[in-house]
């Protein structure tokens, strides 16, 4: 029988995005564009003689961890709430050292793929993944251009003195571009802030597009669902971190009224530094398409950037 995972959020996870392969990394990276044979080579013997060496945790590992706790709620017989992946362009041989600390740190993890230096983000659909957290920048924009699902490349591991709360699973989104589509955005850019005020204020009944994170609210809000409390006590907790401010705010409250989903916290911050208010969220991962708001905050919490599809308006204005 086809098992059906529509209700479950499945999340595809990199293995350096989910552990600190950093210093492996490194010993492959240096030395592959002069000498690609050494350089796998020495990646190999490394990995296999620190293969029961522990690793550090990945900018992802805090929200996996949070995330497969919520299967506790699960009924019986029923399909898991959370679901992850492992996807990873180790060997099958390399990567048990990965699965070694999948099963020291007791992850309730059981499919993976191991690509041995190839992408894996051909097999996303196959696993049905609805999230993609990746250090390879050109795995995500594959799947940005995709549109298969929600992507995004993780920055370092932030410096944290405690592990957030893994009782609660608290997520924090960009809007534009992230959330919602760029065509907003570009009216800014192009045609500047007061007309992108103008035209948000005119257009508030008009609900804004999808954005390539769009599909994966949605999904988050299909899980709140399957939890037995009401949603303003979920387990599950999103904040919506915007630049926007009045009178833009209102079409975007609009929209998520018309998409049917429910976002816990909202800020429109007009300028205002987005750290500040996400050292005091505290999000297991925050997603933005702007490095000068990820830079800031990703010593302090977990950061990824959105890309944007090689066709995006945006990129080819900037450019």
């Amino acid at each position: 029988m086809p098992i059906d995972l529509s209700n479950t959020l499945v999340v595809g996870i990199s293995a350096t995005a989910l552990f600190d392969l950093s210093e492996a990394d490194g010993i492959f990276r240096e030395k592959y564009k002069n000498d690609p044979d050494t350089a796998m080579a020495e990646y190999r013997s490394y990995m296999l003689n620190k293969e029961n060496e522990p690793l550090g945790d990945g900018t992802g590992f805090h929200l996996v961890n949070a995330l497969l706790k919520l299967n506790k709620f699960r009924a019986e017989n029923d399909a898991p709430i959370v679901e992850v992946v492992v996807i990873s362009r180790n060997s099958p041989e390399t990567g048990l050292r990965v699965l070694n600390e999948i099963r020291r740190r007791k992850l309730e993890i059981t499919r993976s793929a191991f690509t041995a230096g190839e992408s894996g983000t051909k097999y996303l659909n196959a696993f049905f993944v609805d999230l993609f957290l990746t250090t390879n920048e050109e795995d995500a924009q594959a799947v940005i251009d995709s549109g298969l699902c929600a992507t995004a490349i993780v920055k370092a591991p932030p410096v944290i003195d405690k592990s957030p709360d893994d009782n609660q699973v608290r997520f924090a989104f960009d809007g534009d571009a992230v959330l919602f589509d760029e065509a907003s955005e570009l009216v800014n850019k192009r045609d500047g802030l007061p007309a992108f005020f103008a035209a948000e204020d005119n257009d508030q009944d008009t609900p804004l597009s999808d954005g390539p994170h769009a599909n994966l609210l949605r999904k988050l809000s299909k899980i709140q669902d399957r939890l037995p409390t009401r949603v303003e006590y979920s387990p599950i907790r999103i904040a919506l971190m915007t630049a926007r401010n009045s009178p833009a705010e209102m079409r975007v409250i609009k929209t998520l009224r018309h998409w049917g989903v429910y976002v816990d916290e909202a800020f429109f911050l007009g300028g205002l530094q987005k750290s500040r208010f996400l050292k005091a969220f505290k999000p297991h991962i925050f997603f933005d398409d702007q490095d000068s708001h990820l830079d800031p905050a990703a010593s302090d919490v977990p950061c990824a950037k959105v890309l944007y599809p090689s066709n995006s308006p945006i990129r080819h204005f900037e450019n």
